[in-house]
């Protein structure tokens, strides 16, 4: 039961990170799909790659494409001015 609502939190945040709109949302869903992805790896008794996912993919992944989303958007504030 709970590996299957973790599955369907998945699925969603994947989606939500590829339909929203706003791309600081999107990352933010990408790195909540990766945390739930690492549980999902933990509960399979995988804590290697779990370990990884969670640092590199809910982390650094995450945390690299909101610096460079906001580099753009500070980029296109100058230009406008």
């Amino acid at each position: 039961m709970v590996s299957q609502l973790l599955l369907v939190l998945l699925v969603l945040g994947i989606f939500l990170a590829v339909f929203l709109k706003d791309l600081l949302y999107s990352a933010l869903s990408l790195g909540i799909a990766s945390i739930i992805l690492a549980i999902i790896f933990f509960q399979m008794e995988s804590p290697y790659a779990g370990v990884f996912e969670l640092s590199v993919g809910a982390g650094m992944v995450t945390i690299l494409f909101i610096a460079a989303i906001s580099l753009i958007n500070s980029k296109e504030g100058q230009q406008g001015e």
